[in-house]
């Protein structure tokens, strides 16, 4: 069985999505510049089926995230769509051809069919919870990674529940002044960092999470 993984870019005063988060702005005003470090590089343009990018330690680092994960978990916020029932219209930010190309379980209270995409990518609907969603997706990626894809507050209640076993924070020298924290309310947990990579504009830390 692999890892259960997560990984955020996170501003330095520790958010995760900028102020005023909405349909239309789903990082926030302004959230985007927490990503701009991973739109640059080849790697990720790649997995977004678009050509050209930088070939840096940026680019390794989004390849060495991706490489081993069979499967996702994410919140209902990250898959969008608005609050409240489902509106069948919505099928994701990322159009026919999703980057996973895995299965994806999508938690929410609110039942829907799965929705089969094209190059492999299949989205799956939970509504009896965060380990409920943990559980299909660990049979669903056999011995491959499950990543936490976000969220923020799904990675931070998977991390609260102790089910994550290594995070990686890409730390953006930008304040934010407000959004969604990472680290808010009750978290007991204990992070070791056992990686550092410096890029270009961003430091990308890994952490084990002890169980």
């Amino acid at each position: 069985m692999g890892e259960v993984t997560s990984q955020l870019s996170m501003s330095l005063d520790g958010y995760v999505a900028a102020p005023g988060q909405s349909v239309q702005d789903p990082l926030g005003q302004g959230g985007l510049r927490l990503h701009e470090w991973a739109f640059a590089t080849e790697s990720w343009r790649a997995q977004h089926a678009l050509t050209g990018g930088e070939r840096n330690v940026d680019a390794d680092v989004v390849e060495e995230m991706t490489a081993g994960v069979g499967a996702y978990v994410m919140g209902r916020r990250m898959f969008g769509g608005g609050e409240g029932p489902w509106d069948r219209a919505w099928t994701g930010w990322w159009g026919a051809d999703p980057p996973f190309r895995t299965p994806v379980f999508v938690l929410t209270h609110h039942p829907r069919a799965s929705l089969l995409m094209a190059g492999g990518t299949e989205f799956h609907f939970v509504t009896d919870g965060a380990e409920a969603a943990l559980e299909q997706a660990r049979e669903a990626a056999g011995d491959r990674d499950v990543c936490v894809a976000g969220g923020g507050n799904t990675v931070r209640g998977y991390l609260a529940a102790g089910l994550l076993d290594s995070l990686w924070l890409h730390v953006v020298p930008i304040v934010l002044g407000g959004g969604t924290p990472l680290f808010d309310g009750p978290l007991d947990a204990t992070l070791t960092p056992e990686r550092v990579v410096a890029g270009p504009t961003v430091t990308h830390i890994r952490y084990r999470v002890p169980r």
